[in-house]
Order: structure tokens, then sequence, then C-alpha cells
């Protein structure tokens, strides 16, 4: 039996293709929103974007890496934090659908111009690709090579992360960054808890500014 035609596209194929990693997205979405487990954001060898309104991170710090993926290795600059506070987040990415053409996932949450409360991150890595911030650090500590740092979130990057150090590379450490008007491409997220007040998910057809993050 053929599926039915609508406008050229086959909906009970899309369908079979879409809905199942849909449900699988939305029920983790749930399940980050409660806090329930540690998240995991990355998309087989894709870079997607981040923005945040704020982002305050306590022991922060920052090295080069790789991250080895499908897609081979990409290098990274790897921010990590012990925990961190982030308003108004928004990832969105973007899958090319044969015939309907880019469709692009949308996930916000953690406005506290709304009311809610601000995005809670422990353990948080992100494999950097792209960064613009007006950023700010406290107690920084710049040109430190990548093994020297020896206590804090970057001692813990290979249990939680496919990213590599550089060992020797360079690197920074601050007790405190606070980050505003972020926009950034990123290849991974990791978290050990994540959790989203405000959790909205949703996903559109096209790409590029209005339909992203940015």
């Amino acid at each position: 039996m053929e599926s039915q035609v609508r406008g050229g596209t086959r909906w009970k194929r899309f369908a079979v293709v879409m809905v199942p990693s849909v449900a699988a997205t939305a029920a983790i979405g749930v399940a980050l929103a409660q806090g329930a487990l540690a998240a995991s954001f990355s998309v087989s060898g894709q870079q997607f974007k981040v923005t945040a309104r704020e982002l305050t991170g306590h022991g922060f710090s920052q090295y080069g890496a790789y991250n080895e993926g499908a897609s081979g290795k990409n290098a990274v600059a790897v921010s990590a934090f012990k925990s961190a506070e982030i308003d108004k987040l928004c990832q969105s990415v973007v899958t090319k659908i044969p015939v309907l053409g880019p469709i692009t996932l949308r996930l916000e949450a953690g406005d506290t111009a709304k009311k809610q409360e601000a995005v809670y991150a422990e353990r948080l890595y992100i494999d950097v690709a792209d960064l613009q911030a007006d950023a700010e650090f406290k107690n920084i500590d710049i040109g430190v090579a990548a093994g020297a740092i020896s206590k804090g979130p970057k001692q813990k990057k290979a249990e939680v992360s496919q990213g590599r150090a550089n060992p020797g590379g360079f690197s920074q450490q601050a007790s405190e960054a606070n980050l505003k008007d972020v926009k950034q491409t990123a290849w991974a997220t990791t978290a050990g808890t994540f959790r989203l007040s405000g959790l909205h998910m949703s996903l559109k057809k096209g790409d590029g500014e209005g339909v992203e993050c940015y």
C-alpha cells in the first residue's frame, strides 16, 4: 500500500523516520527537566548552535583538545565548569530530511525574564568551535600547561566526554567565569547533572536566523 502523498511528501515514510527520534528526544528532555539523568548532547559529526543571555560558571578551566566523532577529529577549545547557571539557554541543530529539506530541532529553557529558574549544570563540558561573548573572569591563571591542572573539572574530562586534551598545550583556569550575550558553535555538550526549568522543544522547517538559535 502506497504512503499517502500530500504536496509531494510521503507522510507515512516521513513519520517512520522522524517519530522514534522525536519521541526519544522528548522523553530525554522531560527527564532532563526533572533533573533525572546526566546529559550528553552531540550530533554525529555535526556542529550545533548555542546561545545564552548569561552564563555564570564556577571552577572554570579551558584548554585545547580534539573531539573524535563520526566525521573524524575536530579541533576544539574545551570549556569546563564544576557548576554553572545559565539564563535563557537555547540549543539548535539542523537535520537534512529527504524531500522536506532542513528541519531544525530547537531546545530552550531557563528564561528568568519569564519567572523560570536558570538552567543548572554540574560537571559541564562544552567542546567549542567558535565563541562570542562579553566575558569576565575572577582569579584567572592563563598559560598553564594542560597537564598542570590537576584538580577541578579538567581532571574528570575523560570520564564524561570523547574529547581529548593536548598535553602541554595552552590552558587557563579561573575561580569564576561570567559570560553575557553568548553565541557559540559546539561539537558536544556533556554534563553530570543538567536541570532545565521551563523546557521547550520544537521542530521547525528551515534553518538560519529566526529558526536556529542565531
